[in-house]
């Protein structure tokens, strides 16, 4: 196939993707919010609410992480930090893992980490939400809560997996010849600062 033909057809492609969007995004305005506990998560500063990490906001992205253990995680959450301000104008954003402050603060740090972090450890949070796996580890995804006059709703979820459009890194990668090539992401790579 000439470079040309090909370039036109991933247009169209694209195309039909960015409709699929517009279709997925009117069905969700539809769907009605479930109901979501308070629950209290520990973070460097103590006990947290569920409700007390909106913040001002009237909305809330919590990405389930897997902890520091999984590379897909890091990889994602490396992409959030540059987002975070950016997400930040418009909602609150944490990130919440099974992994105690301490950890996080440390992994944090030694990544560059901006965004604010809390652990469900000890709690049913990741489970409630369906980011729980049979064999009792833990599921990558994020989960959009919002608060009203009688209490917190979750309107929206999905779970990451690798490939996915919350890490452009996958999408670049495509774009190479031989694409991934056998790539996958890793916590450190040699030679790295982080």
């Amino acid at each position: 196939m000439r470079y040309r033909q090909g370039s036109q057809q991933l247009t169209a492609y694209r195309k039909r993707i960015a409709s699929l969007r517009r279709r997925m995004r009117a069905v969700q305005q539809k769907m009605v919010p479930e109901p979501a506990d308070d629950y209290t998560f520990t973070s460097t500063k103590g006990p947290v609410r569920l409700s007390q990490l909106f913040g001002t906001k009237r909305d809330l992205i919590v990405i389930h992480n897997m902890g520091t253990h999984c590379p897909n995680c890091t990889l994602w959450a490396d992409g959030y930090n540059g987002l975070y301000p950016h997400l930040a104008g418009r909602a609150a954003f944490v990130v919440a893992s099974p992994d105690s402050p301490a950890v996080q603060r440390r992994f944090a740090r030694s990544r560059g980490w901006r965004f604010p972090m809390a652990s469900h450890q000890g709690t049913t949070f990741a489970a409630d939400m369906g980011y729980r796996a049979r064999d009792g580890g833990w599921l990558p995804g994020v989960s959009v809560f919002r608060r009203t006059r009688d209490g917190i709703v979750r309107v929206s979820d999905t779970g990451f997996s690798p490939g996915d459009d919350f890490c452009p890194a996958w999408h670049f990668l495509d774009l190479l010849p031989g694409g991934r090539a056998g790539w996958e992401p890793k916590v450190r790579y040699a030679g790295a600062r982080s």
